[in-house]
């Protein structure tokens, strides 16, 4: 066991392009900490980094983490925070130079660890060979047609060699392709001795990881009741408060921006969610059906009753490979009679490319192609009342395999301008064209990929770095675990909590009145957490709001099923809508393709409640959206 009663672990970034500041406001803040974990890498991110290393082999990592830690490195040093973070990306032994480049320069000693291995792209032919599939974990599609198409290959490793590495004390750990929730958990694991077979703690531990793992998310953005934010200014990033049981708080440095109560975190734990009775990492399998959340004290919330079981003996691996190109660009339509005009204007730009690509030999038409009338219903698709827009954003997209069709589609949009009617805004000339790099997730033997572990350190006054331990190759302990659910999620919330509202005045409110919600991508699926703000708002949801309801509301944007979980612990629903995203990622033609504004389109729907359904709701969960109309049904 650790010789300190608990460890503060603080959160600095949750993407590639994050808060440039949030480290700085961390390492100065007012309580201790002990690490610090910065998330850096996407699916996308790695392909962006492989092409960068190809281009120059020093490159391939995020160097938007050298430039935060300059001013702060000795700080951090002083104050004893040690580093965890994936910026190494694709070549983590060239972000570890440029992190001595910065040590010679300060004439300081600093020790990094490095972990690598992730890196399966020139292995895949002798893999195939061996037997492994590679085939789509989430479409069942064999990898036959684009093996020869791949740009980068790493295995998601998880916290193990993030705990081995800390063996050394060095000051930063640095990784390549690990876990969002394993630079967190790893931590936990090394400074309270946890075994690997210690899987309710170590589900604590994902967790903890998965609420800090997007920054400000947890601690006031992207959430519902944004009008409860004191402040978004110097918005205080997160930290969690661990102790060797597992359990932990939630919190952020005093006198900081941002918000953080029980909605906030249920609202986090709900995001990118898919099953909630197993989330699956190289560590342990979570249950976020057994979570229990509580607050005595503003801005801390307790976390603790985790249950964990045995992970797979399977690794996910995240390929990235070429798929085409897209090309997207827009002009500004003004009134009147915006919408009449705007799709005039569409209408006619798609006819003119027809013609124009048929005149060069390419048929009359592009793979695929977007319409989106930005500022007049354009992320919720017709699920709402229509409204009179002022201006409109004309956006129109085109995604093809051949780029000389997408020459001409760029060239021919600028013409819009002064060939049509009045009214119309200058936004700029030929939009560019860019490479689309598709995502392939797929699972692989762990035994296929090790982690490699090696410390090195720099001395002052010394040229270059030391090597201060020879390559260390982990195993995986072998553990058999199955991702198979037994069981449903204990539900603790009789009907009976609302039945004896039946004799209640209905009344027409929109879902927000009731609960609150957040959205995000999984591939081409939207995930919507929807949160009840009360135990009988939950089991109205529960009774009232069916898969079979939310795919009709979504009709205009949901291609494929919906699939409901109950989340009771947390009040919750959690769907799963699949093709929604137009594939997704990068391929997507769609100006919302990560899914975020579905959860916003869910609360604005309007449904009948008994009205002492209201009165169940506390004053700290009650909705503030200025929007809400109330009507009697």
């Amino acid at each position: 066991m650790s010789k300190k009663e608990f460890i503060r672990i603080a959160n600095a970034g949750g993407y590639w392009g994050d808060d440039p500041y949030a480290l700085r406001r961390q390492v100065f803040g007012e309580l201790k900490l002990d690490y610090i974990s910065i998330d850096f890498l996407a699916e996308i991110t790695m392909s962006i980094l492989q092409k960068q290393r190809a281009k120059d082999p020093q490159a391939g990592y995020a160097k938007d983490f050298i430039i935060a830690l300059e001013p702060l490195l000795e700080e951090c040093l002083s104050r004893k925070i040690k580093i965890i973070t994936n910026a190494g990306g694709v070549n983590p032994k060239a972000c570890a130079e440029a992190l001595f480049n910065l040590a010679r320069k300060k004439n300081i000693n600093l020790k990094v660890s490095v972990i690598d291995g992730d890196d399966i792209l020139s292995a895949i032919p002798n893999l195939r060979n061996s037997g492994v599939e590679f085939k789509n974990m989430e479409t069942g599609e064999m990898f036959n047609n684009y093996a020869d198409k791949v740009l980068c290959a790493n295995v998601y490793f998880g916290a193990l060699p993030v705990a081995e590495a800390l063996k050394s004390e060095p000051d930063i750990v640095l990784c390549g392709r690990v876990t969002d929730t394993g630079i967190t958990l790893g931590a936990m694991m090394h400074e309270f001795k946890w075994k690997v077979s210690d899987y309710d703690k170590l589900a604590h531990g994902i967790v903890a990881g998965h609420i800090i793992e997007c920054g400000a998310q947890a601690s006031g953005g992207n959430f519902t009741d944004w009008q409860k934010v004191p402040s978004f200014i110097d918005i205080g990033f997160p930290i969690v408060e661990c102790y060797e049981d597992g359990s932990f708080y939630v919190t952020k440095h005093p006198n900081t921006g941002g918000y953080i109560s029980c909605q906030t975190i249920r609202e986090q734990l709900l995001y990118e969610m898919g099953s909630p009775q197993s989330y699956i990492t190289p560590d342990v399998i979570a249950d976020f059906s057994s979570i229990q959340i509580a607050t005595n004290s503003p801005e801390r919330v307790k976390v603790t009753g985790i249950k964990g079981r045995k992970p797979t003996d399977l690794l996910k691996v995240s390929i990235a490979y070429e798929e085409g190109y897209k090309c997207s660009g827009s002009i500004i339509i003004s009134g009147p009679d915006v919408r009449a005009k705007a799709e005039m204007f569409a209408r006619v730009f798609w006819l003119r490319l027809e013609s124009e690509l048929k005149k060069a030999g390419f048929g009359s038409t592009v793979d695929f192609k977007n319409t989106e009338y930005v500022g007049d219903d354009s992320t919720h698709k017709g699920m709402l009342k229509k409204h009179d827009a002022i201006e409109i954003l004309l956006r129109l997209t085109v995604r093809d395999h051949n780029k000389d069709k997408l020459n001409i589609f760029r060239k021919l949009l600028p013409s819009l301008i002064l060939s049509g009617p009045a009214g119309v805004a200058v936004t700029g000339g030929a939009p560019t064209i860019s490479d689309i790099v598709s995502y392939w997730p797929a699972l692989i033997p762990q035994e296929c990929a090790l982690p490699n572990i090696r410390t090195y350190e720099q001395k002052k006054n010394d040229e270059k770095s030391v090597q201060i331990q020879e390559v260390l190759q982990l195993e995986w302990p072998v553990t058999k675990g199955s991702a198979e659910i037994e069981n449903p999620p204990h539900d603790p919330w009789s009907p009976s909590l609302v039945s004896i509202m039946a004799t209640s005045r209905p009344i027409k409110v929109c879902l927000m009145e009731i609960a609150h919600a957040r959205s995000g991508d999984k591939g081409d699926t939207v995930n919507i957490g929807l949160i009840g703000r009360s135990p009988e708002c939950y089991v109205w949801l529960r009774e009232n709001i069916t898969a079979e309801k939310v795919n009709d509301w979504f009709h205009s944007l949901c291609k494929g099923n919906v699939t409901r979980y109950l989340v009771p612990n947390l009040w919750a629903l959690n769907f799963l809508l699949e093709q929604s995203l137009g594939g997704g990622g990068t391929k997507s033609l769609q100006i919302d393709a990560q899914g975020k504004t579905f959860s916003q389109a869910l609360l604005r729907c309007e449904v009948d409640i008994p009205e002492a359904l209201l009165a169940t709701i506390q004053p700290e969960n009650r909705s503030c959206a200025g929007e809400l109309v109330r009507r009697n049904a």
